[in-house]
């Protein structure tokens, strides 16, 4: 662990500032993004085809995500197929299940089948992994992503949830596994030690690849220092006649 070289899982970058993507576009360990309505929003996209086409006319030749937002299934393939269009680069994101729990396995099967590179999003758990690897197409290139950093949040080890994960996949050789929804830094290298094919993080996190393998000592200083710059910078003060705890 800690050296960033040696890694065979894919970095992606994920959200929907355009200037962010394309900065990490600038940064050639970047070999990847993925976006979703909600990161849309928070970016104050307003329109969502002329944004897709703005961020794919500065991005050109490297994978992006761009997800369907119909909760109904037949609304959810139209929209993936028009926005398939919009680039060969694109993976066109479809939710496991619509906001009713309904199985999303025959949008994903048409499209997969139709030759449209899906990624199929917000899974959690490894019956969802079996029934989205049964539905894709043997001969066209898919991602599957598992939010491993929610799972975390419930108290539950997504690692070997990801490891199963990798296993189930290996039916169809031409999908990948994504690592989705991150919380640190060593979830990269969780990610590639299981053999995941891609981890999405957004740039906060991205941004800490510089301090793979910093000196912890010297780590240790510096959070020492950053502490005393603050207060003396906040004008902190504890006066002589401080009531000590106890007396």
């Amino acid at each position: 662990m800690g050296d960033i070289a040696k890694l065979k899982v894919k970095l992606f970058a994920d959200g929907a500032d355009l200037d962010g993507m394309k900065a990490m576009y600038g940064n050639p360990a970047i070999q990847g993004f993925t976006t979703n309505p909600t990161l849309m929003r928070l970016a104050g996209v307003t329109d969502y085809r002329k944004f897709a086409l703005a961020v794919l006319a500065n991005i050109p030749d490297r994978p992006i995500s761009f997800e369907v937002f119909a909760d109904d299934h037949d609304e959810m393939e139209r929209q993936g197929r028009e926005i398939a269009s919009w680039g060969k680069n694109v993976n066109v994101k479809i939710p496991v299940t619509n906001t009713r729990g309904e199985f999303s396995g025959q949008v994903i099967e048409r499209l997969s089948k139709s030759g449209v590179a899906v990624n199929v999003t917000a899974l959690m758990t490894l019956d969802q992994v079996q029934a989205v690897t049964d539905c894709l197409s043997p001969d066209v290139p898919a991602i599957i992503s598992v939010f491993a950093g929610r799972i975390a949040d419930t108290g539950i080890d997504p690692v070997p949830v990801m490891r199963d994960a990798v296993s189930i996949m290996a039916e169809k050789p031409k999908s990948e596994l994504i690592w989705a929804s991150p919380r640190e830094l060593l979830n990269v290298f969780q990610a590639n030690d299981v053999g995941c094919h891609i981890i999405t993080a957004t740039n906060d996190i991205l941004k800490k690849l510089g301090l793979v393998g910093k000196d912890l000592q010297q780590y240790s200083l510096e959070t020492v220092e950053m502490f005393y710059k603050d207060a003396t910078a906040a004008g902190y003060a504890i006066g002589l006649d401080t009531v000590v705890a106890g007396e």
